[in-house]
């Protein structure tokens, strides 16, 4: 580790980043977590697996974690 590293931490540390990023990795993630979701449902019978469902379990993934992130 150099001498630099004090002020590459201090730098990430003071940066917000670049929030389209945020919202990029947040609907992948939701969109594979919703999948997940909905796959899982898929095998107890409880829901079928269907565009529409990962999509409808995306959107709720989505909106609650940038609920939590942005607040």
């Amino acid at each position: 580790m150099g001498a630099d590293d004090s002020g590459f931490s201090e730098g990430v540390a003071a940066s917000s980043g670049d929030p389209r990023v945020l919202l990029g990795v947040n609907a992948a993630l939701s969109t594979l977590f919703g999948w997940t979701i909905v796959g899982g449902l898929s095998i107890l019978d409880i829901a079928a697996f269907s565009p529409i469902n990962v999509a409808t379990a995306a959107i709720i993934v989505f909106a609650l974690t940038y609920a939590v992130t942005m607040s």
